[in-house]
């Protein structure tokens, strides 16, 4: 009976053990564009604390925009990439470290051959505190540019998340 009893405990015990490893973990999203989304996806992806990016458009006009659509120049979108991240791992800040560094903030509308006001270097904040950070971030960084910088900080509205096979593009 004894030996019953102490399975049944440790069993509970395991169980509770489990269940609370298992709980979810609180993410956070960040949005932000610098020409051609699998670039900005590629290094992204990859950063310790961030679940996953989903390449997409937003900042335009048009309702559910396509890829040609966005390329066209007409809708006013930009490709951007959303950044789903745990805060607890990694902190919008110091995403927007590896933004400034990842691509030029300096050239309007273009970055390499990409060029358009679909590449335009913005960030997108969801909430007042990201904007504060992202002010705060960019008022920083544009110290380390010999050029000024020309990213845009327009508010994240509505994201339309890309076609399937622009998603995971270098996987």
């Amino acid at each position: 009976m004894k030996s019953l009893w102490v399975s049944v405990l440790l069993a509970g015990a395991s169980a509770l053990a489990a269940a609370e490893v298992k709980k979810p973990v609180k993410t956070e999203i960040a949005t932000v564009g610098g020409g051609c989304f699998w670039c900005l996806e590629a290094v992204f992806e990859r950063l310790p604390g961030v679940s996953k990016v989903v390449s997409g458009y937003a900042g335009g006009t048009v309702k559910n925009p396509t890829y040609r659509e966005v390329c066209e120049g007409t809708t006013g979108h930009a490709e951007v990439v959303q950044i789903h991240f745990n805060p607890k791992k990694i902190g919008y800040d110091q995403l927007l470290s590896v933004f400034w560094q990842c691509h030029d903030p300096t050239t309007l509308n273009r970055q390499g051959n990409d060029i358009g006001n679909q590449y335009r270097s913005t960030i997108m904040p969801h909430d007042d505190k990201q904007r504060a950070v992202a002010e705060q971030s960019m008022n920083e960084w544009a110290k380390e540019f010999p050029r000024p910088i020309v990213t845009t900080l327009e508010p994240m509205k509505i994201f339309y998340t890309a076609e399937v096979h622009h998603q995971d593009y270098f996987r």
